[in-house]
């Protein structure tokens, strides 16, 4: 992939790109990456992985917050709205006295745990936190959005998550980076195009093909069976597949 580069504010990699993620015009920051179904999760998962990792090196030297969350559908606790609620909330409230003296309240307001709050209570702790002054840089990351179900319920699931992700945009907070990564839904593509302050969709990006030929090479030659095949083979496979991806 090419270098994209936005301005001279920060900027955060992932695999070779630059993604500018400060905040414009007194909105949060939402960067929404589109990946294709027919993409495998692991190539997914790696674009994600270098988001995170450069984000947790500006965490290590002080310069910034993470919260990170990915809705997994091996797992039902992770796929929904109060999941995610739950989670960005705790660790948040790891990383700030004050954003755990928010929580401790909403302990305490809750019979010290026996009760259980709704998800409107919890919404309203996580926006506190994000609303405390003085803050440096906060960067939430949604992963595997479309994970998330969106069959049944009124609302479903995944537009519980869409609706408390606008009203994160709606807070207009110049500290606050979102960055959603999915495949392309149309109903989270309907919600979240109109927020994003910057989309990436990766099968679009320049250089896409060499980095499909990397993993399927990578495919090939770490695969038990393949590594039977003689070289001719490999390459064959490599690109045939390449060639038919169509930069997909």
């Amino acid at each position: 992939m090419e270098n994209v580069r936005f301005s001279n504010h920060r900027r955060v990699p992932y695999s070779n790109t630059f993604v500018d993620l400060t905040a414009g015009a007194g909105k949060s920051t939402l960067l929404y990456v589109i990946t294709l179904y027919v993409r495998p999760r692991s190539f997914i998962a790696a674009v994600s992985s270098a988001i995170i990792q450069d984000i947790k090196r500006m965490h290590a030297a002080g310069l910034a917050t993470m919260a990170y969350y990915y809705f997994d559908f091996r797992d039902i606790k992770k796929q929904d709205c109060y999941g995610l609620l739950c989670s960005l909330i705790f660790q948040l409230s790891a990383e700030s006295d004050s954003c755990y003296n928010i929580l401790s309240r909403l302990y305490s307001d809750n019979m010290k745990g026996r009760l259980k709050p709704d998800i409107d209570t919890l919404k309203e702790c996580l926006k506190d936190m994000l609303n405390l002054p003085g803050q440096g840089p906060i960067y939430i990351i949604v992963d595997a959005l479309d994970e998330c179900p969106n069959l049944s319920g009124t609302p479903s699931a995944r537009e519980e998550v869409l609706e408390l992700i606008r009203e994160l945009v709606d807070l207009e907070l110049p500290n606050v980076h979102l960055c959603v990564a999915s495949r392309p839904e149309m109903d989270i593509r309907v919600i979240l195009d109109p927020l994003t302050t910057l989309k990436v969709s990766l099968h679009d990006e320049t250089g896409q093909k060499e980095d499909i030929v990397k993993y399927i090479k990578s495919v090939v030659h770490s695969d038990r069976n393949m590594q039977r095949w003689n070289e001719e083979d490999k390459e064959l496979v490599v690109v045939t597949l390449s060639e038919k991806a169509n930069g997909m």
